[in-house]
């Protein structure tokens, strides 16, 4: 499909998305206190960037979410790919991850409070463990996708070493997948940001708080649409920096 064509046709999907949304408010098939127009929108989104809570609110946000996508990313990333080469370290962390991997973000905000109090560093540590599964179970797959011929081929040429394998074959292997891991975690994150500010850490999911608590929701959905806005970009970005990095695939 042409790149004007699928640009059309998401175009298109967003017109119908809020011109649906628009008709149910105008019919009073749902109550806009409940559901605000997509019309009010826009008046709402101009007085929290006339006010500077929206640019607050999103740098403030960016800062840990930035953070623990990195850090979660990274270590999920090395510690996949050290236990799927390495068969001792997989046996060893085998039932640690099954026993740590159901536990979701929300949960370790207890802890995150008592280790690092009511601060972004807090909110960093939770989006980064719901980041850290992610990219572990992605990057331990493509390891264990790897073609066995190919690891045979490279101890054949003198490659049989465990960061031989790992730098001729592996990771050259499991980069797209690991990309595709690292994108999914974009959106993880994004989603782990406003659990991670329900305690009060400043930043978009924090301003949602407040304006849920007020019978704002035109404020609400300002964020919830920001936080889209932010995932898009990344999720571009991103699809650039695979492109470039994968341009050697056909």
């Amino acid at each position: 499909m042409r790149f004007a064509t699928r640009w059309g046709l998401s175009a298109l999907g967003v017109f119908f998305l809020f011109g649906g949304w628009e008709a149910l408010g105008r019919l009073g098939l749902v109550s806009t206190t409940l559901l605000p127009l997509p019309s009010t929108l826009p008046d709402a989104w101009m007085q929290e960037v006339r006010g500077g809570w929206w640019l607050a609110a999103v740098q403030n946000s960016l800062s840990h979410y930035l953070a623990g996508v990195a850090i979660g990313s990274v270590l999920g990333i090395v510690l996949g790919l050290l236990c799927g080469a390495a068969p001792v370290f997989e046996a060893l962390q085998a039932w640690v991850a099954r026993i740590l991997r159901p536990i979701p973000g929300l949960a370790w905000i207890p802890f995150a409070i008592v280790w690092f109090g009511i601060t972004p560093a807090a909110a960093t540590f939770v989006i980064a463990i719901s980041v850290f599964w992610i990219n572990y179970f992605t990057a331990w797959s493509a390891v264990q996708a790897v073609s066995k011929d190919l690891l045979e081929v490279a101890c054949a040429f003198g490659h049989g070493s465990f960061l031989g394998r790992m730098r001729k074959v592996i990771l050259p292997a499991c980069v797209p997948a690991i990309l595709g891991g690292v994108r999914t975690g974009l959106g993880q994150g994004w989603m782990a940001v406003v659990a991670a500010e329900l305690f009060g850490v400043p930043g978009v999911g924090a301003r949602m708080m407040q304006a849920a608590s007020l019978l704002a929701t035109e404020i609400v959905v300002v964020y919830m649409l920001t936080m889209a806005l932010l995932y898009g970009v990344t999720d571009v970005l991103t699809l650039a920096l695979r492109r470039r990095l994968l341009g050697w695939q056909p």
